[in-house]
């Protein structure tokens, strides 16, 4: 007789390898761990795309924002799709201005630190009557999502989304219980993220070279190495490193390595 085999105990498997895996990633490799983070979660949960994104509060919101104060920062999707790529760009825009679907509004709304939804059961079902639903999922492939919000401190939250399609069945209660289980063991995952992009504990967001710059040197390369490897001359990577350590409020590299090893501010 074959041996049973614990489906629950597999998925669970699953998991802990995901996390093991994420964790072997150096922090100069970010932005590929992020990757296989989103791709695992697609694979999981039999979903379409995902779209990742940290969302900051802003310094003085207007009493009447509706979404208070809550905007995007970073946005990434795993497959960005044309199509995809320009109904988020969309969605972004339009939470600057005073036209803002129920969707938006729900999703700054409450301060639990950690948030998990099914789609189905967050909004109405007139709202999948509506214009927001045709034009942001029907249009572009969607037809369901589970989202996930995580608070990193008072000011920063990530943001998850997990699509699946029209041909797909519905996420179930389970599908949002899972994917809550694999998030709730990566927040240390999130803050490395956003470290890496110069949020959470720097004075101000990393520019795109000063980023390149900084995992660069967490991955202990020297500013001559930096140069080379950047195509850059060693006075400009100098200046960048200079800018980096006074944004992080550090003045060397061993007490800027210091904020990668939990010692926060």
């Amino acid at each position: 007789m074959e041996p049973t085999i614990d489906t629950t105990d597999l998925q669970l498997q699953n998991v802990y390898a995901l996390w093991d895996h994420l964790a072997e990633y150096s922090v100069g490799d970010s932005d590929a761990a992020l990757t296989h983070l989103l791709g695992s979660l697609a694979t999981m949960l039999s979903a379409s795309n995902v779209l990742w994104s940290a969302v900051v509060r802003l310094p003085s919101p207007k009493r009447d924002d509706p979404l208070l104060g809550w905007r995007p920062r970073l946005v990434r999707l795993l497959d960005p799709k044309p199509a995809v790529a320009a109904s988020v760009q969309q969605q972004f825009d339009a939470l600057w201005s005073r036209k803002l679907d129920l969707s938006q509004i729900l999703s700054a709304s409450g301060d639990e630190p950690f948030r998990v939804r099914l789609l189905f059961e967050a909004l109405p079902p007139e709202w999948f009557e509506g214009e927001h639903y045709q034009r942001h999922y029907l249009d572009v492939g969607h037809a369901d999502s589970i989202s996930v919000r995580i608070a990193l401190n008072d000011d920063v939250r990530i943001r998850l989304f997990v699509f699946r399609d029209a041909q797909s069945r519905r996420f179930s209660t389970q599908d949002g219980e899972r994917l809550g289980f694999v998030m709730r063991g990566l927040r240390w995952f999130h803050r490395q993220q956003l470290l890496g992009h110069g949020l959470l504990i720097a004075n101000a967001p990393l520019t795109p070279a000063e980023r390149r710059v900084l995992l660069a040197l967490l991955d202990g390369q020297i500013e001559r190495q930096i140069a080379h490897q950047l195509n850059q001359s060693p006075n400009t990577t100098h200046f960048h490193v200079k800018s980096i350590y006074a944004k992080f409020g550090v003045r060397n590299r061993a007490a800027l390595a210091a904020l990668w090893l939990g010692k926060l501010r």
